[in-house]
């Protein structure tokens, strides 16, 4: 009884629609399960009331409970409460067509008051809620501003109107379509207000309570989310880029030449030929000019100047000539800012955001979606690992990646990048240092360094030339088959650190020290105290996180048997082995306790013990887990013989992992590309939509920006990601651009940038926030407030819009606008013209009345009418005295 008479919640934003007509908070709704059960029969319905109205009765629930009659389209319910002497019955009426008398209030009255049948002469008042909805469809006079983007333009590093390693952001159309603005008059007597056929007072200038709510377009087209979900397509893909590409590139007069996979092959069968001539650079480079000779230009999926620009972007040392001496100005020593946005890599494992990894992706992203699709993007690939083997047979290294070994917190992508650099570092150095060599040399320098080793250093430096000459100095770049072994130069070291000799070069010992790179503090060498040198030591293979997963998989298959673990030992024991070489070079006459010392301080122990003298000295010795029977250490020690870093057999063959590199690169599909690539333009999305937020600084999508982030983080971790996973954050970041682009929209609507007065102007954007995150938002100060006068504004150009014949001539200014609307009685006359017909009426009728006697007790009646264009419903509350009836 009280919800039926309680006016807080007359016109509810979000609400079930029994909650709309009836005004209650509590009922039961019995349905049909299935849609084909609607209950049609007049009998039937009856049927299921009567029923509903025993139970009622014989439970005593007060609940009210409702029965679903015709289709579920219609929406027809009706229904019954009961109290302690009292009934109420919940009736309805819907129509297509509306019958003339019942368009305004005083029709609506006549039925109300018919229905209730008070039998009391002076009827109590009736009191009236009205709610009119006006609907704005029409934007035409704020065009939206988002351009799409020209594809045609590229001028300046510019393609379709974006510069490279930008995304593009916003909606392709508007994503606000309608404005609908309710004028609610919440409390009206009967006779105070008139609305017949005729004339009505209801004016929605004058109506005391304004409220909007904004119809959002469904799924608008947005820029960033199209971009990320096509690049995500290429992943489906099956062709390989040969595929793509057509084989035809690599046919001559119909005679089929090698392949580039195949060029590896070439290389290491025995040919009697010079090297040189067969260098992977020259196949590679004929292959490039067959291509450009079949294709032709018109076919080139990628026009030049594209290709030119995206070369120049993603390489800018390119753009210089490149000088001789193989230094490249790379860019991989700029500090890493350490914001937020930067860590982002970590938690997506993509590549940081500066890298040339990244850029490929973006590149790759803008390819696929304005130029040649996914030929493009097998188009720009194939010139990308060209370059890299350029680059690496050149020696130049590679821009835009940080220096070290792989980063395991990147893509697999990345980490194979940074090793091709490794690689060309190592080769760089070495050749570098020959250059210095053979100046320096004279001739007989390198027999020397021979005539000074044992005879058993002889023998092993033989071997070392025989074996280890090739996997030392590259050959693949060399005309000559090896070279001697190198004479005593320090530049040769991976880490190019400068060296300092203490020893003199020609001091002739038993065994001269070699590779030395500088003293260590205090410590001397137990045995002779000669001081303890830090040997020059090869760097350990860098390694990216497949090769470690393979190494890994070999290790375990070793098993836990002893000859296995001994085998793993031995595996994993390379490097301690090369550094004792280097210690033992460097510091003759040295002991496994001298390299422990410096090796690994923990495992040499030392005491203070009483000599006989009674003075205090320190004794030291190894720590137990080095004086194990047959410890690998001891026995490494033994094995090995000393011989400096730069003679050791290469615990890093750059030359084979270079091979392996660029054959990987050469293999992918552009699906596995874009799935290596994925991480990168997600991460590239979520620092976007971040970037356009701060302009905008809606908190709610500050909120899903961290979901997108801790979700990604999460899928993003595992190498092979499910498809559905990587749908869904797409599908996420696409949503924030949607919000985004209608905050957006909704400002260039209300013009908050046009606002001179700063509490206006903050009022403004407060009512736009909540328009976009509320259902409905009250208009404060309604047609009278400043979001009000806007709001008039653009139903007064949009009503003139479509009456107008000539649209020019109806776009007035506002300040003429003003002018013509005049003072305050002219424009209340001329207020109505200025709203369409409203959409949408709704009306409530309340009063309480004795029914079915005048000695009744007084119970309240309700009845709510809407009337749309195509629809009609009145739904009505009637309780009646059950006490003598």
């Amino acid at each position: 009884m009280q919800d039926l008479l309680c006016m807080n919640n007359d016109f509810p934003p979000r609400a079930h629609c029994l909650v709309r007509w009836y005004g209650l908070r509590e009922f039961v709704v019995i349905a049909p399960a299935a849609n084909h059960d609607a209950v049609l029969s007049e009998s039937k319905c009856n049927l299921l009331l009567s029923s509903v109205s025993i139970a009622l009765g014989n439970t005593g629930c007060q609940v009210p409970l409702f029965v679903q009659i015709h289709h579920k389209w219609r929406r027809m319910y009706v229904g019954e409460c009961q109290g302690h002497g009292v009934r109420t019955d919940f009736e309805m009426v819907h129509l297509r067509k509306v019958p003339n008398q019942y368009t305004h209030l005083s029709g609506l009255l006549d039925i109300f008051k018919s229905k209730i049948g008070c039998p009391l002469t002076p009827l109590p008042p009736v009191s009236i809620a009205i709610r009119f909805t006006y609907v704005l469809q029409d934007w035409q006079q704020y065009f939206w501003p988002q351009q799409p983007p020209d594809i045609d333009a590229l001028v300046g590093g510019e393609v379709g109107g974006l510069e490279f390693g930008k995304l593009p952001f916003g909606a392709c159309e508007d994503p606000i379509s309608e404005l609908h603005l309710a004028t609610t008059w919440p409390h009206l007597t009967e006779g105070i207000i008139v609305d017949n056929d005729v004339y009505s007072d209801l004016d929605p200038i004058q109506a005391p309570h304004w409220s909007v709510r904004v119809r959002k377009a469904e799924n608008p087209q947005c820029l960033l989310g199209d971009f990320v979900t096509e690049f995500f397509k290429i992943c489906r893909r099956k062709e390989s880029t040969d595929e793509i590409l057509g084989r035809s590139t690599f046919e001559e007069e119909g005679r089929e030449i090698a392949d580039i996979t195949h060029a590896l092959s070439k290389l290491t069968e025995p040919a009697p030929v010079p090297i040189h001539k067969l260098s992977v650079s020259n196949m590679v480079h004929s292959a490039k000019k067959k291509i450009r000779k079949h294709r032709g230009v018109e076919e080139s999926p990628l026009n030049n100047d594209v290709l030119n620009t995206i070369l120049l972007f993603l390489f800018p040392d390119a753009a210089s000539e490149k000088p001789l001496d193989g230094s490249s100005s790379t860019d991989n020593n700029n500090p890493v800012s350490e914001s937020e946005g930067y860590n982002l890599y970590n938690q997506f494992k993509s590549a940081p955001s500066d890298s040339l990894t990244y850029k490929l992706a973006l590149c790759l992203c803008m390819i696929n979606f304005y130029h040649g699709g996914l030929k493009g993007v097998a188009h720009l690939w194939q010139e990308f690992v060209l370059e890299m083997r350029f680059r690496w047979e050149n020696n130049f290294l590679i821009p835009g990646l940080a220096s070290g070994p792989p980063d395991l917190r990147c893509c697999l992508l990345h980490q194979k990048l940074q090793m091709l650099n490794c690689c060309i570092e190592r080769k760089k150095a070495r050749d570098e240092g020959r250059k210095t060599n053979t100046s320096d040399m004279y001739p007989g320098d390198a027999g020397r360094a021979g005539d000074q080793l044992g005879p058993d250093n002889l023998k092993d430096m033989d071997k070392e030339k025989g074996e280890v000459g090739k996997s030392w100095d590259s050959w693949s770049d060399s005309e000559e088959e090896f070279f001697e072994c190198l004479s005593d130069t320090e530049e040769l070291k991976g880490n190019g650190q400068e060296s300092s000799k203490k020893g003199g070069p020609k001091e002739m010992t038993s065994l001269k020290p070699e590779g030395r790179l500088y003293q260590h503090g205090k410590l001397t060498l137990l045995h002779n105290g000669e001081p303890l040198y830090i040997p020059v030591t090869q760097e350990p293979a860098p390694m990216t996180e497949d090769l470690l997963e393979e190494q890994s998989e070999v290790l375990a298959k070793l098993g836990t048997s002893a000859e296995g673990a001994h085998l793993r030992a031995r595996m994993q024991s390379a490097c301690l082995l090369s550094d004792m070489e280097s210690f033992k070079a460097a510091n003759p006459g040295c002991f496994l306790e001298d390299f422990v010392r410096w090796y690994s301080p923990r495992d040499y122990i030392e005491e203070e013990v009483i000599d006989e003298k009674g003075n205090m000295v320190l004794k030291g010795e190894l720590s137990a887990r080095m004086k194990i029977p047959s410890n690998m250490w001891v026995e490494a020690w033994e094995t090995a013989k000393p011989i400096p870093a730069r003679r050791q057999r290469r615990l890093f063959d750059d030359t084979r992992e270079a091979e392996k590199v660029l054959h990987y690169l050469a293999v992918q599909k552009p699906a596995d590309l874009a799935r290596h690539l994925l991480p990168c333009v997600i991460h590239a999305a979520v620092l976007k939509v971040k970037e356009e937020e701060n302009l905008e600084n809606i908190s709610s999508v500050k909120k899903i920006i961290k979901q997108i982030i801790t979700h990604s983080s999460k899928v993003l971790h595992f190498p092979n990601p499910e498809d559905k996973k990587l749908e869904e954050i797409i599908h996420q970041i696409t949503n924030v651009e949607a919000i985004i682009a209608r905050a957006r929209s909704l400002k260039a609507k209300f013009g908050t940038e046009k606002c001179e007065q700063e509490e206006e102007k903050e009022d403004l954007e407060r009512f736009v926030s909540c328009l976009l995150e509320q259902p409905e938002v009250l208009v404060v100060g309604a047609g009278r407030g400043h979001a009000g006068r806007i709001i008039h504004k653009l139903f007064v150009n949009a009503h003139r819009l479509t009456e107008s014949s000539d649209e020019a001539a109806a776009m007035a200014p506002p300040e003429e606008e003003l002018k013509r609307m005049g003072s305050p009685e002219e424009r209340r006359q001329n207020s109505v013209s200025d709203f369409p017909p409203p959409a949408g009426r709704e009306l409530i009728l309340r009063t309480t009345v004795p029914r079915p006697a005048p000695y009744s007790r007084a119970l309240p009646q309700r009845m709510y009418s809407v009337l749309t264009k195509e629809d009609f419903r009145l739904a009505g509350a009637f309780s009646s005295d059950t006490s003598f009836f």
